[in-house]
């Protein structure tokens, strides 16, 4: 990955966008696809959408990724200053505790930590994990009436985490779930343009992905494409401890992998291979037997049917603060859309035949 596309990934995963509070992360992806784009627009919730206009009698299709992220938000305060928590999303009670937080508050961004009794002090025979809302942040004051003058009750709450690099090719960090989709969007989008295919190109970033995809049911019907491909995180199952039961075979490094059942359209599914083996990407096979989990599944039931397919992209510890990704697979998936996308005549009609 160049330097360029590194730093807009750098940029995008340096934002804290929890579910609802997405604004920064739009604007940074916006700033980088207006190059691109003869247009770009965001409805009322903050979904961002950038076009390139094609032929009118040819298809059209979108490439998307959701902006959000998982966090926590402030439930209520204690008459001694400490924060009460809830989550935004599917945040993990394993992983939260002893972490150094930020409250994104109105005036500004306020520090402080998740508390864990120390353990000199606790039973470590007989230990379970506290639920979200059992926990509390702490931000150093010494009452409730200052913590009030700091924060509100409403404001989300991220975990402080570093972007970094492991070896060869190889980034953690906080959030890739999805900042990685929406990079991969942007730059599918870029790829694709450079080509000046005949289809319209839409580059989609949704809100609420995390809470119920709630952003692509907004936007699918809005921009109602011929065809929508959502670019998600998918589990990477090659560590240890992965579950052999819910192991998945995709691994970091072997490409994106294509789904296939239920969201994913066949005939889209018969493109991304066929596009990628002419390119030469390699690419896995996932099994999406009742549902995807991602924005596939909103797209494809907006207005009459929208033929979608979701992508996938490999990630070790997702809704963890250490998510690991690797960039070949999103360069990769970049270039596997951006064909797909350029070649949408030719793959269309995307319907099936019976």
């Amino acid at each position: 990955m160049d330097e360029t596309r590194r730093a807009f990934l750098d940029e995008l995963l340096s934002e804290s966008t929890p579910s609802g509070f997405e604004t920064a992360g739009q604007r940074r992806w916006l700033d980088y696809v207006s190059e691109f784009a003869d247009e770009t627009r965001v409805d009322d919730y903050g979904n961002a959408v950038a076009v390139y206009e094609g032929d009118p009698d040819a298809p059209s299709i979108a490439v998307a990724g959701h902006s959000d992220e998982i966090g926590l938000m402030v439930r209520d305060i204690t008459d001694d200053g400490f924060l009460k928590l809830t989550r935004i999303g599917g945040s993990d009670r394993t992983v939260t505790r002893g972490k150094h937080v930020t409250v994104h508050a109105d005036d500004g961004p306020v520090s402080g930590v998740i508390g864990q009794v120390a353990i000199h002090l606790r039973d470590t025979g007989s230990e379970e994990y506290d639920d979200i809302n059992e926990q509390y942040v702490d931000i150093g004051v010494e009452d409730g009436d200052r913590a009030e003058e700091l924060v509100d009750i409403g404001d989300p709450i991220t975990l402080n985490t570093e972007i970094a690099d492991l070896e060869d090719s190889r980034v953690a960090a906080r959030g890739m779930d999805n900042r990685v989709g929406v990079w991969t969007a942007a730059e599918a989008f870029r790829r694709a343009v450079e080509q000046e295919p005949d289809a319209t190109i839409y580059a989609v970033s949704t809100v609420q992905e995390e809470v119920g995809l709630k952003g692509a049911q907004m936007v699918g019907f809005d921009v109602a494409p011929d065809a929508a491909i959502a670019a998600d995180v998918t589990h990477a199952t090659d560590q240890p401890e992965s579950p052999g039961d819910k192991g998945s075979g995709i691994e970091l490094g072997s490409g994106p992998a294509v789904a296939r059942g239920s969201t994913n359209h066949p005939k889209l599914v018969e493109a991304a291979r066929t596009a990628a083996d002419d390119a030469d990407i390699d690419i896995q096979l996932a099994a999406a037997g009742s549902r995807t989990g991602t924005d596939a599944d909103a797209f494809y039931i907006s207005r009459g049917g929208i033929p979608s397919l979701n992508l996938g992209l490999p990630n070790r510890y997702m809704h963890t603060p250490v998510e690991v990704i690797d960039l070949d697979d999103l360069d990769a998936a970049a270039d596997l859309l951006a064909a797909v996308a350029a070649r949408a005549d030719e793959f269309a009609p995307f319907s099936v035949d019976i």
